[in-house]
């Protein structure tokens, strides 16, 4: 131990400075800011699952908790549609769900976002267009944003989200 403690006296300090503040990566603030700007409140989203497997919906559950803290960039998940700005779409619609899926698009008020989510819900994932369902969610309803993952992770859900709210550049 003696040995170790005089070599570190002889060489000093070899660890880089702590790097400063970056203000870049002030994500939060800029996401408020934004969403604050285009809708004047808190973005609210009603998620529909048109047939999924439930691995999307275990990723979009992890948004809500502390680590991502939804809520606190101020988005939130809403019960009604006729409350929603967004429709987050998981799953190839199965024929069942062609019809609520449709109803529920058309009680979301104008201007109306719709992120379809997963492979399933991007290109109709396994199934595909067969008997059972019709595929991806852009065959029953229009889409805005598409994100591809089996599942996606829930920073590409976020950023699938973002995505939806910013104009094209």
């Amino acid at each position: 131990m003696l040995k170790t403690l005089r070599k570190i006296a002889s060489v000093g300090l070899v660890s880089e400075l702590p790097p400063g503040p970056e203000e870049l990566l002030r994500v939060r603030r800029a996401l408020d800011e934004r969403i604050v700007a285009v809708l004047g409140r808190a973005l609210c989203i009603r998620h529909v699952d048109a047939g999924s497997c439930n691995g999307c919906e275990l990723e979009i559950h992890a948004l809500g908790n502390p680590y991502y803290n939804l809520e606190g960039c101020n988005i939130r998940f809403v019960a009604s549609p006729r409350h929603a700005d967004l429709l987050l779409v998981t799953g190839p619609v199965v024929k069942n769900m062609e019809a609520p899926l449709q109803r529920v698009y058309a009680a979301v008020p104008h201007p109306k976002l719709v992120v379809a989510l997963g492979d399933c819900g991007c290109t109709g994932g396994m199934l595909g267009e067969c008997p059972a369902s019709l595929g991806r969610v852009s065959n029953v309803i229009p889409v805005d944003v598409a994100v591809p993952g089996c599942p996606p992770s829930p920073v590409r859900i976020l950023q699938g989200i973002v995505t939806a709210i910013s104009p094209p550049v």
